[in-house]
């Protein structure tokens, strides 16, 4: 089976599973979407790996994990999302330390926020993005294959909405000094979903 190279276009809130988010992972050589439902936390850790300039004041959970394999010389050499059962996708990470490879079963969710600190390649079956891929065309998401069966694979349009739906907070009025003092105040209370809005908007007043 052929492997197809994908790259993380971004991470939207669930509109029907509380708390849930989708990160949406994109065909490199193609327009396919691959929507995977993720937990808050870690939504959270790879919106944080992405985000270069928020540093953690301690490591989170993914940040231990590459501390640790640093420090014994384990190197994430590729991630493979290899089977998709009931909706559930399953992961591999490829390690290797010693010139010896191993192979570790992992929630794909860990699997991608550790090779994003690792900057390694993520992968599926061709047979898998086939199944489970759609194509976004504006605000929504239609399946590939949106006549058969998929099998109960969470990807159908009603499951995401392609922006984030809850309200933001008002950071237009405050100045980038202001709002530089609030990035660090949040990002030192741990809370990262607060310092990427923040974030979005001295971005916007810088360019």
């Amino acid at each position: 089976m052929s492997l197809v190279k994908l790259a993380i276009k971004g991470i939207s809130y669930s509109q029907t599973q509380n708390g849930a988010y989708a990160l949406i992972l994109n065909e490199v050589d193609g327009e396919r979407k691959l929507p995977i439902v993720i937990g808050a936390f870690e939504a959270q850790s790879i919106a944080i790996a992405l985000e270069k300039e928020i540093k953690p004041p301690r490591p989170l959970t993914h940040d231990l994990f590459k501390n640790f394999a640093d420090r014994f010389d384990i190197v994430v050499k590729q991630v493979i999302i290899h089977k998709l059962v009931d909706g559930v996708f399953y992961s591999s990470i490829i390690c290797e330390r010693d010139k010896i490879e191993e192979i570790i079963d992992a929630r794909t969710s860990d699997a991608i926020a550790l090779a994003l600190r690792f900057n390694a390649p993520i992968f599926t079956y061709k047979n898998i993005l086939d199944k489970a891929g759609v194509y976004l065309k504006g605000n929504t998401m239609e399946p590939e294959n949106a006549n058969e069966d998929n099998d109960g694979v969470l990807s159908t349009p009603e499951t995401f909405g392609a922006q984030e739906t809850t309200p933001k907070d008002s950071y237009t009025g405050k100045s980038v000094q202001e709002l530089y003092e609030l990035l660090n105040e949040a990002v030192q209370n741990e809370d990262y979903e607060k310092a990427a809005k923040i974030r979005d908007e001295i971005s916007k007043k810088e360019s």
